[in-house]
């Protein structure tokens, strides 16, 4: 029996990761969330109606928050946090609160009172914590390997409240660990997408203005490129990484080896829904968006033989059904 936190289970990737867990019969697999952005809907009650899953409802910035979680894990994965970059320019203060704090109660938490030796936490940082580089010096290694500088180019464009607070987020999991010698690992999503990805993402964006057949169809930055990794391969990652003795302590990109431009995103999307506008209205994204992203993942293959299997496009099909039947209200 392995006994699992998910912190932030009710997100995305929280989700996808519980769900894929709970398929062992022998993981007996914990949620926290207290769903600022989730919802309680079909998948996520599908999901808690499982024997082996349960929720705790709990705002994980307060530290007395966490003696609802009690102890005894195994496994600690750390998600919780805000995503979305419109959240980002919305509310930095509460995206680098939320956080910060959370990963701070976390760790205090691992390891003074779950009190068992071997457990091993896992921190979901997040490419944005070095995607700057590019913009602030020009330059950054394409494909970019996990061991490049970790960049803010402008602390005053809140787009870097999210990218910051992950930078600061891997210092606090390295030399925690350190201090208190407990086995941990950090590992950066690329552009995870799939069902449940909420509605404020480019593919499900593009999804809603597709089905409204906008004329001129607009598209943001569509020479920008994205490494785009489908959610079910994404969880696997993750799974591979805590499991693995050899991942402790090091830190893992998790994406695809395809770099795809917007535009060609979108174009996939049109030829899927069977839909093409007559016209294109192309505009340059908000400051601070990243012109490429591409990670080095020969490193996660080396340590536990992960590579990306589904397609764009496969994936795209997977997603723009999940959406088609699970409209914005």
């Amino acid at each position: 029996m392995s006994k699992i936190l998910v912190t932030g289970g009710a997100g995305f990737i929280g989700y996808h990761l519980s769900k894929k867990l709970a398929e062992k019969k022998n993981n007996e697999v914990t949620i926290a969330d207290n769903f600022f952005r989730s919802k309680k809907d079909a998948d996520l009650q599908a999901l808690l109606a499982m024997p082996n899953v349960k929720m705790i409802e709990t705002d994980l910035t307060d530290k007395k928050s966490w003696d609802d979680i009690g102890t005894g894990y195994d496994c600690v994965y750390h998600l919780v946090g805000i995503n979305g970059t419109k959240l980002f320019y919305d509310i930095p203060h509460e995206v680098l609160r939320i956080g910060l704090t959370t990963t701070m109660n976390a760790l205090d938490w691992f390891h003074t009172k779950n009190g068992k030796p071997k457990a091993k936490i896992l921190y979901t940082s997040s490419n944005e914590a070095y995607a700057s580089a590019l913009e602030a010096f020009g330059k950054l290694p394409i494909p970019t390997p996990e061991n490049v500088p970790l960049v803010i180019s402008d602390t005053y464009n809140p787009r870097w409240s999210y990218g910051g607070q992950k930078l600061i987020g891997e210092l606090f999991f390295i030399h925690y660990s350190k201090a208190y010698d407990f086995r941990m690992v950090i590992v950066r999503p690329h552009n995870f997408y799939g069902p449940r990805a909420g509605y404020h993402h480019v593919i499900p964006e593009m999804v809603s203005k597709i089905t409204k057949k906008l004329e001129p169809f607009p598209i943001l930055g569509a020479d920008e490129t994205r490494s785009f990794c489908y959610i079910d391969d994404a969880v696997q990652a993750m799974i591979l990484c805590m499991e693995s003795p050899k991942t402790d302590g090091g830190t893992y990109h998790i994406g695809t080896n395809e770099e795809t431009t917007i535009k060609e995103l979108i174009e996939k999307m049109f030829d899927i829904m069977k839909w093409h506008p007559k016209k294109i209205d192309a505009k340059d994204s908000l400051p601070g968006s990243v012109k490429r992203r591409l990670p080095d993942v020969s490193k996660i293959r080396r340590d536990v033989g992960w590579k990306a299997k589904i397609g764009l496009e496969k994936g795209l099909k997977k997603t723009i059904e999940w959406y088609k039947r699970n409209p914005n209200k």
